[in-house]
């Protein structure tokens, strides 16, 4: 009896042992939580993006350490299977990424540096055909920041350049929209902003400016504020759309809405000291030395202005892009969109046509088509500049040395508040407009004689 329990007590014990042997290697070839599927990098003229494709969302901590420098990014629960000897890290910061498990079941990926960094990561969801992605930007450490914007190019006349900035959608790792045959959004609008700009920098009298100059990603705050930077009389974001029935089509145009402006007005006093400290485009004016209520009706006006020009180039571009292509909407649509946002230069965006519909796709991947559209919003870009060009200009002087500025009635405005706003008189406002009356209803649009 007794024999037979030792015997019970070690086959229990044997058992035990195997159990325990069978658990842990189930857990040696358990897999992890995420798997990084695929690594991409992508340089910018000021920054690194670096893209960790992953099979599932992770937590994860980025520091950096000194003497060597390094980036240290720690993933919690996730291994590596993508090969990553083929990344080119020319012109990046990054000599080469190398990796190791941190305790048994986490990440740790290095990044030994050739300089300094200004790191900043996030994670994107899974979304649509895209999935999981760990994004690791590093700003060149060397950049100095612009508080101010810069200075005007002038052409042989000794007058200024209207300067048009011209922003290729998506870029980098963010394709855009994708249509038959893998065309991609981001190509397509490229190189219809590369078209674009060609006919601008043809023209005498004005000057693009490229936001993006290759296939990277650039923030959608930065785009706006690149425009600033040099002063741009006009930002033009393209796209391309998409939509889950191919049979959508045609083109768009969209101007901020009206919310939008209001919250954008608030949300640059809240962060000024982020922002380039001028407002007013080539006239700037200076908010340091403003107090908070003179500050905040200075904005509020120029976004005021803004949105007025806004709508009204945008009508001019749309009425010329449907002389070439199917619209979407015969009127200018407006928006919240990121980039439209800017205190102080006429932004618009325009939807090129629907990349997800297959006729349309086919002609914006030919070069003729986007040749056409690049046109009609040059035609349409003229035309506004042509009325209303900014002074000092080229065009402006042309015209004879005065220019004419559009703005849109709101409720409770008077003439007499509107000529003082721009420094006319109000006889001025009234012979240029052809008014029968000193009369003006809301919504309605003024031609003001600036230079009068």
């Amino acid at each position: 009896m007794i024999k037979h329990q030792v015997c019970g007590v070690f086959s229990l014990g044997k058992m035990v042992s195997v159990l325990a042997l069978g658990f842990a290697l189930f857990l040696s070839s358990a897999s992890y939580a995420a798997d990084i599927t695929n690594i991409r990098v992508w340089r910018a003229p000021d920054s690194t993006r670096l893209v960790f494709d992953l099979s599932d969302a992770v937590e994860h901590k980025v520091f950096p350490l000194k003497s060597p420098a390094r980036l240290v990014i720690d993933i919690d629960d996730a291994q590596i299977k993508a090969k990553f000897d083929e990344l080119d890290f020319a012109g990046s910061p990054i000599k080469q990424l190398r990796y190791g498990k941190r305790g048994n079941d986490h990440l740790r990926v290095v990044l030994d540096l050739k300089s300094d960094v200004k790191p900043r990561s996030f994670a994107l969801v899974k979304h649509g055909d895209k999935q999981d992605r760990l994004v690791i930007d590093l700003y060149d450490a060397n950049t100095e920041t612009i508080k101010t914007v810069a200075k005007v190019t002038e052409n042989a006349s000794g007058k200024r350049d209207i300067v048009i900035a011209i922003d290729a959608g998506h870029g980098g790792e963010d394709p855009g929209a994708l249509g038959p045959r893998k065309i991609r959004e981001k190509d397509v609008v490229y190189k219809i902003s590369q078209q674009l700009a060609a006919m601008i920098d043809a023209e005498p009298g004005y000057k693009a400016h490229m936001v993006r100059e290759g296939d990277y990603y650039i923030p959608l705050k930065s785009r706006r504020n690149k425009a600033r930077e040099v002063r741009a009389d006009l930002f033009i974001s393209i796209h391309a759309d998409a939509f889950k029935n191919p049979k959508a089509k045609g083109a768009s145009v969209f101007a901020l809405s009206r919310s939008g402006a209001t919250s954008e007005t608030a949300r640059f006093l809240a962060s000024k000291e982020n922002e380039a400290d001028l407002i007013g485009g080539v006239s700037g004016v200076s908010l340091d030395d403003k107090d908070e209520m003179l500050a905040g009706v200075l904005v509020d006006l120029s976004m005021t202005a803004t949105l007025a020009s806004s709508l009204n180039v945008g009508e001019r571009v749309l009425q010329q892009v449907g002389r070439v292509t199917r619209l979407h909407k015969r009127q200018v649509e407006q928006a919240g969109f990121a980039v439209l946002k800017s205190p102080d230069v006429p932004s618009i965006l325009v939807e090129t046509g629907f990349i997800s519909n297959p006729e349309e796709a086919n002609k914006l991947n030919t070069y003729s088509h986007r040749k056409e559209l690049a046109e009609a919003i040059f035609g349409g870009v003229k035309g506004y500049f042509n009325d209303s060009p900014p002074a000092g200009t080229l065009i402006a002087y042309k015209k004879g040395g005065s220019s004419i500025l559009r703005h849109v009635i709101e409720n409770g405005e008077t003439l007499t508040a509107i000529a003082l706003r721009y420094n006319v008189s109000v006889d001025a406002i009234i012979a240029t407009n052809e008014l029968r009356n000193p009369t003006i209803r809301i919504g309605q649009i003024l031609k003001i004689p600036i230079g009068s």
